[in-house]
């Protein structure tokens, strides 16, 4: 079977298409779908504890996991059910919205480099400094020259993170718009979920093809080697999750990490602990 990585992976000069946001790459059907997610929570809480567990003897790995997409495309719900079996305690979430009156004072990088994750740690960005290309695409607040200079930016600061010991998974959770309009038209359904629904919603969808062209133009000049985009149809919940935890575990299980040994005598403190 190919890989998760090979199925999902950004062409080197790929685009993003409203076509295939409700395909299951490398699955069937959800029943199918669903025991292999079960099946690989064990391996990714494993993985998980051991990159901690390395850290406290010198090494220096860490995951990141950005996520991307159109407003309902998941990504939430997909780091709950992803990361639910995790120590909390490993974990870091950084959601990136509107940048503050002090924050657009400084490099639009400033805010972002303060929330990568330290050795032995799993970040997450919902959201994330890609943020600061497609908001200026779309609003026409930046030039093309501007934007490709941002785009150069984030390409070196990947590569930087990427040297220093991070793991990058970067993920589009691509939605189709018919499948997004049902999802909020769900939200106004439910009262409960009123609050989930902005009117900025619905001026967004007026900028669908835009934002669009913003997606495909940023995945494609930063679909590098060091850091690659993955798209994940995301018009199916569940394979959202599965497609995003199958990229984490490909991308883990490569590290060289290993258990630190004892800084103490295990027999002896064994002996001790006997006779208390």
């Amino acid at each position: 079977m190919t890989t998760w990585s090979e199925a999902l992976r950004l062409a080197p000069l790929g685009v993003v298409s409203e076509a295939g946001t409700a395909l299951t790459p490398n699955v069937d059907a959800k029943a199918a779908g669903q025991k292999l997610f079960d099946a690989s929570v064990g391996e990714l809480e494993l993985l998980q504890e051991k990159l901690f567990a390395h850290s406290t003897g010198g090494g220096r790995e860490s995951v990141l996991l950005v996520l991307q997409g159109m407003d309902t495309a998941g990504k939430g719900g997909t780091v709950k059910r992803v990361m639910a079996q995790m120590n909390p305690q490993g974990i870091v979430y950084a959601a990136f919205k509107k940048p503050t009156p002090e924050e657009l004072e400084h490099d639009f990088l400033w805010r972002i480099r303060p929330r990568v994750p330290a050795p032995g740690q799993i970040g997450i960005f919902d959201r994330s400094h890609y943020e600061d290309v497609l908001v200026p695409a779309v609003q026409h607040t930046l030039d093309q020259s501007a934007l490709e200079a941002r785009y150069e930016e984030i390409n070196a600061f990947e590569q930087e993170l990427v040297d220093s010991g991070v793991t990058l998974v970067k993920v589009f959770l691509h939605l189709g718009k018919e499948e997004q309009l049902a999802r909020l038209l769900s939200r106004l359904d439910r009262p409960e979920k009123h609050w989930k629904f902005t009117e900025a919603d619905v001026r967004s969808r007026g900028d669908w093809a835009a934002l669009q062209r913003a997606y495909s133009d940023a995945l494609t000049a930063t679909n590098t080697d060091a850091a690659p985009w993955f798209v994940v149809p995301a018009d199916r919940k569940w394979y959202s999750s599965l497609a995003v935890q199958q990229l984490l575990l490909e991308r883990m299980r490569p590290l060289d990490l290993t258990w630190p040994p004892a800084d103490y005598d295990v027999d002896e403190q064994r002996r001790l602990l006997l006779a208390t």
